[in-house]
């Protein structure tokens, strides 16, 4: 069975959709894709964990 997507999630993939529309329809949708292309790619590098991750402990 599969497991229901919160409301904050249903709404912050719902904005992502709605922006990628916005897009195709301002004549920008290479700039899009070339931005979720980058943010793919430092994600997959940790990138996005290292910058707002849980913060390290200093020993």
């Amino acid at each position: 069975m599969a497991r229901r997507k919160s409301l904050t999630s249903q709404l912050y993939a719902l904005a992502r959709l709605s922006a990628t529309g916005r897009a195709i329809r301002t004549g920008h949708a290479g700039r899009r894709a070339k931005n979720i292309l980058i943010g793919r790619a430092l994600g997959r590098a940790g990138f996005w964990r290292l910058l707002f991750g849980p913060p390290r402990r200093r020993r």
